[in-house]
């Protein structure tokens, strides 16, 4: 440990530090000139700007009012300043297909200076161009839905395996950090070939950091969330690196043979090459898109999934609903006999119901971009190295286009029910833009809904208990459920073990 007066003296000039740099940049705000048509609004503290309200109202789940204050006080687009950049905020479902959509040339995906950091300047969010569709491919041809039909089992044993060790003789379950757990558990399976283990179990803290800190106030010093963030990807990356040496070196020894190179998300991105035979991915890029796809699978679904036991203990009509359909399916299934591709297809009104509740709470409800050369949108100029910002409850929640938009209906997601106009639900994305992970979520999500009203019945323990966003929406308590094991199903668990 440092002498009391190093410490002392760090801490000062960490503050001085900090003070000269947010001064220069407050002086080059200053001196800087805007084009007329620029939107209104103001920029704020130089670095920081709106970036601490913000994260409030993301902590609080009060993202729709905090875009809907700036609407009111400017109108519908206006400038801030966010996470060390000066923003554009836009809204509605042609600000949605305008940010999706636009030439990733001239408004790329590039995050927050915190979220590139920790992710990796490689990672998919980040590239644009060719970069970004040579990259993208590469993940889809392992994350796309012929390749995923095969590890249903997979999945499905992992479920169950959770079950067992989390649930099973257990009468109150925190259902978050156990579903988390099962998230995690999948992705290391399916992305990174590992067994259960403590090899495992080393990275779950690591992520949970690195998750912490892709939102925070890019400030480098150690007691802050950003540092922590930082810190756990430079502990991760030994790991990652010496998986892909692992993963190389059998690829190289089964050559010759007939082998599934889609054994893992690590060794498909290996077996990949160019026409010319040079790998298409460096490891590099290996290395970041590994880390952004299993941070995104480790919390997207994981409160997904927690929103969906929430929702079924308090909803008496849709858990009826769903009960019904899963059991018809378990009455076709064996005693211990996995899940199919084919059982998943028919679970319809159960992706209804999820879909709903992705409407209402999104897992991740901010997008960035940035412009690449100054742009055009809506009478207003936006200028080049701008963040370009958007929520998606702007649109999931807006009266006009989903009727009663507090009302869980899952209605709504119907064959035959009215459409909502192009680029109004936006969960996953939209576009190119669109989320390659969709079809293993929607995997995650219907085996973990059947096995759980098949073998439980549950009751919040806190009615009231509330989540923060921290980026993630986090249950305070962690979702507290009393169960109760449905004894033949459980019973017939139990023998097939």
């Amino acid at each position: 440990m440092l002498p009391l007066t190093m410490e002392l003296e760090f801490f000062i000039t960490s503050w001085l530090l900090l003070f000269v740099f947010l001064f220069s940049t407050f002086l080059l705000f200053r001196g800087k000139k805007y084009p007329d048509r620029f939107p209104p609004g103001s920029l704020g503290l130089p670095v920081i700007g709106q970036s601490l309200s913000l994260l409030k109202a993301l902590k609080a789940d009060k993202v729709d009012k905090w875009f809907q204050e700036g609407i009111t006080k400017h109108g519908p687009i206006w400038k801030t300043n966010l996470f060390g950049y000066p923003t554009v905020v836009l809204h509605g479902p042609a600000a949605n297909k305008f940010i999706y959509t636009c030439d990733g040339n001239i408004l790329n995906n590039s995050q927050p200076p915190s979220l590139s950091r920790i992710f990796g300047s490689k990672n998919l969010s980040e590239l644009t161009g060719n970069d970004h569709k040579r990259v993208r491919a590469a993940l889809v041809s392992f994350l796309k839905l012929e390749v995923l039909k095969q590890y249903v089992t997979k999945v499905d044993a992992e479920i169950q395996h959770n079950l067992q060790t989390h649930w099973h003789g257990k009468q109150d379950v925190q259902a978050q950090p156990v579903i988390k757990t099962l998230t995690f558990n999948v992705i290391c399976s399916l992305l990174f070939g590992i067994e259960r283990g403590p090899r495992r179990e080393k990275m779950i803290p690591l992520f949970q950091d690195m998750i912490e800190g892709v939102l925070a106030i890019p400030v480098n010093f150690p007691f802050t969330k950003f540092n922590r963030g930082i810190v756990a990807r430079r502990k991760l990356l030994p790991m990652i690196i010496d998986l892909i040496h692992e993963r190389r070196e059998t690829l190289q020894e089964q050559k010759q043979e007939a082998i599934n190179h889609h054994k893992d998300l690590i060794s498909s991105l290996l077996s990949i090459h160019d026409d010319d035979g040079s790998p298409t991915m460096s490891d590099e890029e290996i290395i970041d898109n590994i880390i952004v796809v299993m941070v995104a699978g480790y919390d997207t679904t994981s409160s997904l999934l927690t929103f969906l036991v929430r929702l079924l203990a308090n909803n008496e009509s849709v858990y009826s609903n769903v009960v019904r359909e899963q059991e018809e399916i378990a009455k076709s299934k064996a005693v211990g006999e996995a899940l199919t591709w084919e059982d998943l297809t028919k679970m319809k009104y159960s992706w209804r119901v999820a879909s709903e509740m992705l409407r209402i709470n999104p897992p991740i409800n901010l997008s960035f971009r940035r412009a690449t050369q100054d742009i055009e949108y809506g009478g207003y100029t936006i200028l080049k190295g701008w963040q370009v910002l958007l929520s998606q409850s702007m649109t999931h929640m807006n009266n006009d286009i989903f009727k009663d938009p507090t009302t869980f209906d899952p209605t709504r997601f119907e064959k035959h029910a009215p459409q909502p106009p192009p680029f109004s639900f936006v969960a996953f994305g939209a576009g190119p833009r669109m989320c390659p992970g969709v079809e293993l979520a929607k995997m995650e999500t219907l085996a973990m809904m059947h096995r759980l009203v098949t073998q439980f019945t549950w009751e919040i323990l806190k009615k009231d208990e509330s989540f923060k966003r921290n980026p993630m929406p986090k249950f305070d308590q962690g979702l507290l459920v009393r169960i109760k094991p449905i004894k033949a199903t459980f019973m017939s668990s139990q023998t097939s073990l």
